[in-house]
């Protein structure tokens, strides 16, 4: 089992005093924050309107589209918990950590949990799939077929049940670790140490 990661290092405008006596520590890069919150809107707005408002349903897949491949850059050269290397972990790592979760004995986390960088990767292959089969919809669509309509939308409603599983699974740790990883994901910051 990989021993959980517990510091990040600083950046040169800080000092080792500082540093030492601050008990929060930034984990969640503008870049990290700005593409979670951008996403589940862009998500959110693409569901919801549907065909009501094609225009704009299409524009929202493709600005997830984009924001995907930026995360996905970001994931090779990014900050260190931005870092697919951080937090990618193998199917046992994450069966053994959800099997710590449910018995309320997990270690804490200072970037993703083992379970939690599963849902990353989870989140961003369908929620690509939902954007690309979108796309292929809009061109077959465009051609007279609709053959692409059951697969983006069971892409569509794969991506927002891990979305709730998602959720779910951050109110629980949350609660377990008693720590607010919403607000984390709001300013970068969680606390240093348990």
């Amino acid at each position: 089992m990989t021993t959980p990661s517990t510091a990040t290092p600083w950046t040169k405008t800080q000092d080792s005093e500082t540093a030492a006596a601050s008990p929060r520590v930034r984990v969640w890069d503008p870049l990290v924050r700005t593409f979670h919150w951008t996403l589940a809107a862009a998500f959110a707005i693409a569901f919801i309107v549907e065909d009501e408002l094609l225009g704009l349903h299409i524009w929202a897949g493709y600005l997830a589209l984009t924001l995907i491949a930026i995360r996905l850059v970001w994931g090779i050269i990014g900050t260190r918990h931005a870092r697919f290397t951080d937090f990618v972990r193998g199917p046992r790592q994450v069966m053994a950590y959800l099997k710590d979760a449910l018995a309320f004995r997990a270690p804490r986390y200072l970037g993703h949990n083992p379970a939690g960088g599963a849902m990353v990767i989870a989140l961003l292959l369908s929620v690509a799939a939902t954007g690309l089969t979108g796309m292929a919809l809009n061109d077959a669509q465009a051609l007279g077929g609709e053959e692409w309509e059951e697969i983006h939308e069971f892409f569509a409603y794969l991506s927002l049940g891990l979305i709730v599983a998602h959720v779910a699974g951050v109110l629980f740790s949350s609660l377990s670790h008693r720590e607010n990883l919403i607000g984390a994901m709001i300013t970068g910051d969680k606390r240093r140490e348990d």
